[in-house]
């Protein structure tokens, strides 16, 4: 076969069609691998055994949930789905408690199929959806019973379109929500093959599959030129580089902090030793991308974007360190004003301080990119927020300098980001005051020195703060969400308030840890009271990676 996709694709079931009578590897994982005709085959069994567990047609939307780590299970479903119509929701195993459940009942999953290191966190929704363990006698038993079912037997069966997924988004601008992605969309981002991949490639995935990155940015061009896929359980930063010489890996994706978590790993001459020809990703620092070509020997290409896909800028050889890029003029995005006038173009003085921030920052939007989006489902006050007269807004600041390159300036709702996980403020602020003598707790986002945010909060609290007591309450929270931990503690006696009396929370965030309230910093998976020689060298990470200009104050 040729390195070209499938005649004229349509949707994702066509590419996959195209490709059970072939005999290339298509899938690797763990010492497993699958050839193109032996995945698509497993995929028509996953077909049939999701019309077997289908609710009457009118009875409720045929969606199924997944909850598992990465696994050739969570790819043959995705594809089993592809043929037979049905929509898999991607649940994010790291919510907890009413969160999660929210996520599972809001999207209407039928059944969720449940990995057996996830059955205690699904919990939280089994008394609303049934369970289906994923090793169970029941899943197996289906399993068995459509061992029958071939590709051929569901040629034609899938509509010409339907929603394939349901993505949760991070949660930059607002609560997670449940992003659309149809048959044929997943299937034009395959065909589209931004990379540049080939049917000789093969794709290194480690990020987790209930994000858009790992099927959009690697599994679906794969599938549309016929590639190899080799799949992680779970991101390892010492795991990686046997990884992807035990693989062969010639490309990886990621997003956020993975790249400095490989990067964080001591330097070895084997890591030069690698058939990598790129890695692609989102919000790794200047500094870890051009670390990482030095240590393995392969450039790193790097993204802007969202799982609604409507905004998108990629980075090129000419983008300045630490920008976004110069978006594709098709895509009609700009920087606005509330009222969706364009801002003026960033003006800086010699030392590259921005002088009119507050003229320059507005929102990013695509003007006209609502045709392009595909909405949330079930959340029309959502998509009202995000769509206003065709235009979309994306929830993200920037600014523009002079030659129409895009800056981050940060986000317009009051979210944290954290490993490329994002997540409200509020559950958290309600875990914190349960701490004996908190009277008021507020969390909010600082920035890390190489990308995204860490988590930092203040408490209204009277009395010596004993630190260590504090981080063992932290341990004892059980919904407490695994990327929730707060990096820094400030402790005072009042916070600042509005007009109205209602909690500011912008000046918390001007100053950061800069500040003369006591400031206690985790370090070494403890709490420290910052002194200045860590907060000397907290800004010098900021400097090493050539985010000075993040540092609050």
């Amino acid at each position: 076969m040729s390195d070209a996709p499938a005649t004229d694709p349509v949707t994702t079931a066509d590419l996959l069609h195209a490709r059970r009578d072939d005999d290339s590897p298509a899938l690797a994982f763990e010492d497993r691998r699958w050839t193109w005709r032996q995945f698509v085959a497993e995929c028509a069994i996953r077909a049939a055994a999701l019309t077997a567990l289908r609710r009457s047609p009118s009875a409720a939307p045929w969606h199924v949930g997944v909850l598992m780590d990465n696994d050739p299970e969570y790819l043959f479903l995705i594809g089993g789905a592809a043929l037979a119509g049905a929509t898999i929701v991607g649940v994010n195993p790291t919510r907890r408690g009413a969160e999660l459940r929210a996520d599972v009942v809001g999207t209407d999953c039928q059944t969720v199929i449940v990995a057996d290191n996830h059955l205690d966190t699904a919990q939280a929704f089994a008394a609303d959806v049934p369970l289906l363990p994923v090793t169970g006698p029941e899943y197996r038993a289906l399993l068995a019973d459509a061992a029958s079912s071939t590709p051929e037997d569901w040629i034609g069966s899938a509509p010409a379109n339907h929603d394939l997924l349901l993505l949760f988004t991070s949660g930059s601008t607002g609560a997670p929500k449940a992003v659309i992605c149809s048959s044929a969309r997943l299937a034009a981002i395959g065909v589209l093959n931004v990379h540049g991949i080939t049917r000789d490639d093969v794709a290194y995935n480690a990020m987790p599959m209930f994000h858009g990155n790992a099927i959009m940015s690697a599994w679906a061009p794969i599938a549309a030129v016929g590639g190899t896929y080799a799949l992680r359980s779970k991101f390892s930063a010492s795991g990686f580089l046997p990884d992807i010489q035990k693989f062969g890996a010639t490309f990886f994706n990621y997003v956020g902090r993975s790249l400095a978590y490989i990067l964080a790993q001591p330097e070895r001459p084997a890591e030069s030793d690698n058939r990598l020809r790129f890695g692609w990703g989102t919000e790794a620092s200047a500094h870890d991308r051009a670390e990482f070509t030095r240590r393995f020997g392969a450039p790193i290409s790097e993204s802007y974007g969202a799982s609604e896909g409507v905004c998108v800028i990629i980075r090129d050889d000419s983008t300045p360190p630490g920008a976004l890029g110069i978006p594709n003029p098709a895509l009609g995005m700009a920087v606005v004003r509330p009222d969706g006038t364009d801002c003026p173009p960033a003006e800086f003085a010699a030392d590259g301080t921005l002088l009119n921030a507050a003229e320059a920052i507005g929102e990013i939007i695509a003007r006209g990119g609502a045709a392009r989006f595909e909405g949330y489902y079930r959340n029309p006050e959502a998509y009202a927020a995000k769509v206003r007269d065709g235009d979309f807004w994306s929830g993200d600041l920037a600014y523009r300098d002079a030659d129409g390159v895009y800056w981050f300036a940060g986000r317009t709702s009051d979210w944290i980001r954290v490993d490329s996980e994002n997540f409200a403020t509020a559950p958290l602020e309600r875990i914190l005051t349960r701490f004996p003598g908190v009277s008021g707790a507020a969390a909010y986002a600082v920035p890390d020195p190489q990308t995204g945010d860490r988590v930092m909060v203040a408490l209204e609290y009277r009395g010596e703060f004993d630190a260590d007591r504090f981080d063992d309450f932290l341990d004892a929270q059980p919904d407490l969400g695994t990327k929730w931990t707060p990096s820094f503690i400030r402790v005072t006696d009042a916070f600042p308030l509005t007009a109205t009396r209602k909690l500011d929370k912008a000046p918390l965030r001007r100053s950061g840890w800069r500040t003369t309230d006591p400031v206690f910093c985790r370090t070494d998976g403890r709490y420290r009271l910052l002194d200045e020689a860590t907060a000397q060298q907290l800004a010098d990470e900021f400097r090493a990676h050539d985010r000075a200009h993040l540092i609050p104050g």
